[in-house]
């Protein structure tokens, strides 16, 4: 199984995605330099304990939210897939379908969701 030793979900063979709840999530991207992933993980970080303080700001939460999604793009998240070749996006789509149905069944019931609902 191809996943970090602390991290509780599996990640696709080919670490495109990791799996929550039978939906994949993608991976942030692996060329970042080491310095800058942790800065803007940081900033995301910060980005997101700030929402609970502007719940009640509409345009501060618009404005926290956008800085999300674009700390969420730079890291590769979102946005323009980091992978060359040509394959397609899978992001937030249930892995049931998609071509890693397969692979995720073949994990064992340790990972498995109820995949009728």
């Amino acid at each position: 199984m191809n996943r970090a030793s602390t991290d509780p979900y599996p990640r696709t063979p080919d670490g495109r995605y990791f799996v929550v709840r039978g939906r994949l999530w993608r991976l942030s991207n692996p060329d970042l330099e080491p310095m800058e992933r942790e800065r803007l993980v940081k900033g995301l970080m910060a980005a997101r304990r700030a929402i609970r303080n502007v719940r009640d700001d509409p345009e501060a939460l618009a404005k926290t939210r956008a800085q999300i999604d674009a700390v969420k793009r730079a890291l590769g998240e979102r946005g323009p897939v980091w992978w060359s070749d040509g394959a397609p996006d899978y992001n937030r789509r249930l892995v049931r379908d998609t071509p890693y149905a397969e692979w995720y069944l073949s994990l064992g019931s340790e990972f498995q969701i109820d995949w009728k609902t």
